[in-house]
This record gives C-alpha cells, sequence and structure tokens, in this order.
C-alpha cells in the first residue's frame, strides 16, 4: 500500500472513529460529500461537528443530557449559531484544553455548520436553516511575505554551511544537510506545497527529464518540472538516499526520510524551514507555504505570465494566483504608466 493509499485508509477510519460520537443523522451529511472531497477534508468536517455538538450539550439547557436528532435542528436560531461564532474564539474543550480561534478558524467552522445546514435543507429533512444567515467573519488582508532574492541566496548558503545554528543544530547539521539542501531547493525551485512534497516517492523522481511526479490536492497527479540548480542538490541527495538502510517497512520508497529513517513529516519539514529561516531572516515568519509564495513570486516577475504560474503552483482558478501577486500587479501597472507616448518630444 502507498503512502497516498495509506493516508486515505488512516483518515477513512478516524472518520469511522468520529462518527461514533457525533449524532447518527451526520453520516448522511459526511456521506453526501464524499463525491467530492478529500478524506483529509471530511475528517476536518467531523472534527468541526464535534465542537459544534459539544457546544450546544454543555452551553444550551435544551440540549444538555439529551440525545441530539435530527428534528433539534429546527430547534437551533440564528442567535444561538451567532453565540456559537463568540464561543469559537476560545473555549477549553472535552479535556479541559485551553483552545482559541483566528478568524480563519471560526470561518472555517462556521462554513462547516453552513455547509452541514444547506443539505438537510435542500433534502428538505427540515424546514429551517438559521446557518445561511450568519454573515462570515471577515478576514483582514495579509501582506503576502516572502524571501527576496537576495534572501533567497542567504537561505540556501545557511542550509549548506550550517553557519546559522545554535551549536545544539549544528550536532545534527552534517547528518542531515545533503536531505535538507535537495528538499529546500526543490522547495523554492518548483513551489510545491509541503504535503506534495513529503509524499514524494524515489520512483517519482526522474532526474534525466528534471521532472517530478506529484499529487496535488484532491489527488490529481501532476508532473513538475525542476532546474538545473535543483537538479543538482537532488541527484547528491538521492546517491546518498540508495546507501540508506533499515528503512521502515512503510516509507521503503519515500524519497525524504526523517533521522528515524521514516518518510518525513509535514511538521518535520516546517521545522528544518525555521530553524535555517530564523538565523538568516529573523523578522520574517518564513514557513514553507512562504517558500511557495516566493517561487511564484519569482516565476510571474521573470515570465509575466499569471496562467503560467497558476498552471505550475496547481491553482484551479487564476483569480486565486491574481489575488496573491495583486502587488506584482499593480507596481507593474505604476512601472507601465510611461510607456505610451501621446507625443513625441
Amino acid at each position: 500500500m502507498g503512502y497516498y493509499d495509506e493516508k486515505e485508509k488512516e483518515n477513512t477510519l478516524k472518520i469511522r472513529e468520529q462518527l461514533t460520537s457525533l449524532p447518527s443523522f451526520c453520516k448522511d451529511f459526511i456521506r453526501s460529500i464524499e463525491p467530492r472531497t478529500t478524506s483529509k477534508t471530511r475528517l476536518a468536517y467531523c472534527y468541526d461537528l464535534q465542537v459544534f455538538f459539544s457546544y450546544l450539550k454543555n452551553n444550551n439547557p435544551e440540549f444538555k443530557n439529551k440525545d441530539i436528532v435530527l428534528d433539534d435542528l429546527d430547534s437551533i436560531t440564528f442567535q444561538d449559531i451567532e453565540e456559537y461564532m463568540e464561543y469559537l474564539k476560545y473555549y477549553k474543550d472535552e479535556n479541559n484544553i485551553e483552545v482559541s480561534n483566528s478568524v480563519s478558524g471560526i470561518k472555517r467552522k462556521i462554513a462547516t455548520l453552513r455547509s452541514f445546514y444547506k443539505y438537510y435543507y435542500n433534502n428538505e429533512l427540515i424546514k429551517t436553516n438559521p446557518a445561511s444567515k450568519v454573515t462570515l467573519p471577515k478576514l483582514r488582508e495579509k501582506e503576502i511575505i516572502r524571501l527576496d532574492v537576495n534572501e533567497v541566496a542567504d537561505f540556501i548558503d545557511s542550509v549548506e554551511n550550517g553557519d546559522k545554528l545554535s551549536n545544539r543544530e549544528q550536532k545534527f547539521h552534517e547528518k542531515t544537510k545533503l536531505r535538507n539542501v535537495a528538499l529546500i531547493s526543490l522547495l523554492l525551485g518548483t513551489g510545491i506545497r509541503v504535503s506534495e512534497c513529503i509524499g514524494i516517492n524515489i520512483s517519482d523522481v526522474d532526474l534525466k527529464n528534471t521532472a517530478i511526479n506529484i499529487k496535488r490536492k484532491g489527488g490529481k497527479e501532476a508532473i513538475i518540472y525542476f532546474s538545473d540548480e535543483v537538479l543538482k542538490y537532488l541527484s547528491e541527495y538521492m546517491n546518498y538516499r540508495k546507501t540508506i538502510s533499515n528503512v521502515d517497512t512503510k516509507s521503503n520508497d519515500a524519497l525524504f526520510l526523517s533521522l528515524q529513517n521514516k518518510r518525513i513529516t509535514a511538521r518535520q519539514v516546517q521545522k528544518i524551514v525555521k530553524k535555517y529561516a530564523t538565523g538568516v531572516v529573523p523578522l520574517k515568519h518564513i514557513t514553507p507555504h512562504k517558500l511557495r509564495s516566493t517561487f511564484g513570486t519569482n516565476l510571474y516577475q521573470e515570465t509575466d505570465d499569471i496562467y503560467l504560474v497558476a498552471s505550475v503552483l496547481g491553482h484551479n482558478d487564476v483569480n486565486t494566483t491574481k489575488k496573491h501577486y495583486a502587488a506584482i500587479e499593480d507596481n507593474k501597472k505604476r512601472l507601465a504608466r510611461n510607456t505610451v507616448k501621446l507625443r513625441n518630444e
């Protein structure tokens, strides 16, 4: 069973486990969204619904010590859901652990609730849809953080040399240098997502044609090409990768391994990026996604082709790409203001 098959199995089992503690009618909703969502998305919906029904039982006297049934959804009002949205800012979960949600986190949970209510309402299983009346919280437009050209060079140098690391971090540097340089250069040189990166197998890499086969969000496969610079680092690492023995059985074909010789995780990649970025750009919070933004910016500046950027980054809608690089677009417009002459002087 491959990596993505394992993740699918793992998520499916988690969904089943979550459904055992949710009201029984929730199964119909989760089943209804299966054709158009990933197992990861459905699992996130289950977690969101757990928070909602836990809130109802603990904060609404009508539902205390009661098994919630489908008809109960009609007794929940617009005001109840607004109060729930306020509750989401800060609360304690069933294990008494403090939880706080960002605006984006609250927006996602309310969006889940809206989809949930919409399914039952559209199928005439309930009479009201109070969730549709709730206004989603507005996200503030954040400035896109990315590495400048000189910072990219310093970043790669730091990963190669380890000169910005603490004494403790230096101990692991030599053991992981080839892997980290290949991994970081691949992220910076292709703009792939961290989830796509950790899923790459050795058999997905074609050094001859400087290409990798990745699985995009939603399960679509795509071939991504990388530069000669990335080829150099990737070749060196893959030669070393062949010498690694005692690899975890489930990770036999995994390209990037942890020190425990298991497939590297997204969390581990995030820590690697943070470790090297802190010494180079301490005032910027650099994550793997920021490296993706850096690649997208550089590609757009070099090609001036927003459709190419959208295609390479795997955006289904070019408007998503335009939103991310609107500042560059505005700057190009500003620079072009004197291009057209009304009269020759």
